[in-house]
């Protein structure tokens, strides 16, 4: 894994890059490379906070190496991300919680914001508002949870599906636990990438043996990330 950085609209983003090469295939709900197949590379990408381009495919295309490869995007700052290891299974969250989230909550509801959004132009204002250069220490904490996972072995399709059950259900477990009302945010994502070549574990449920691996380490994770996140204003 690798952490760059980059500067866009005056803001100094951060993004997190796994290079794996052939021999993987992975399972996974992002905008770019989202799915089930044969995938080399994964990048969590941080973006400003509320982000309007309504091109984000191209843009991760523009961020990520070339081949087959997985985008997710992200405003919290991924340079605090969490990692957990759990016989051989290994995970990394950015966690954002600015805005904490019921999955099923009454239609038209409005999410409760723990932090302040940054400032940003009036909707009439016709052109671009100077930003400075922001640092962790002015930046306030964001929103969105993605989740990086990966496992030594082959699954079949419907495993990887099971396991990605696992992982959201394990995410959950751990925010409730650290004292987040919620089962994530609007905009989480998630990735795990398996060999593609073996013999294929048909299950990923949490008492699995991949499983329960999997689950586990996603809750420290997410855990660790959700006990270190907390709003500055």
């Amino acid at each position: 894994m690798k952490l760059a950085y980059r500067v866009e609209d005056g803001v100094r983003l951060g993004s997190l890059l796994w290079e794996f090469g052939p021999g993987w295939r992975m399972v996974s709900s992002a905008l770019l490379g989202g799915g089930i197949g044969a995938r080399t590379w994964v990048l969590n990408a941080q973006v400003v906070a509320g982000y309007s381009r309504m091109d984000p495919v191209d843009h991760l295309r523009e961020l990520g190496p070339d081949g087959l490869g997985v985008g997710m995007m992200t405003a919290a700052s991924v340079e605090r991300y969490a990692r957990a290891v759990d016989g051989e299974v290994e995970v990394v969250a950015t966690v954002g919680l600015r805005v904490p989230t019921w999955a099923a909550a009454p239609e038209g509801a409005t999410d409760p914001e723990l932090a302040p959004m940054l400032a940003e132009p009036a909707a009439a204002d016709p052109g671009p508002t100077p930003m400075p250069i922001e640092t962790a220490a002015t930046r306030p904490p964001v929103g969105t949870i993605n989740l990086m996972a990966v496992m030594p072995v082959a699954m079949t399709d419907a495993a990887l599906v099971n396991a990605v059950m696992t992982m959201t259900e394990a995410k959950s477990q751990a925010l409730i636990e650290a004292g987040f009302p919620c089962t994530g945010t609007a905009s989480d994502a998630l990735c795990l990438a398996v060999r593609a070549d073996g013999p294929e574990e048909l299950f990923g449920g949490p008492r699995s043996t991949w499983g329960a691996r999997l689950a586990r380490a996603v809750h420290s994770a997410v855990h660790q990330g959700a006990a270190s996140w907390h709003p500055r204003t």
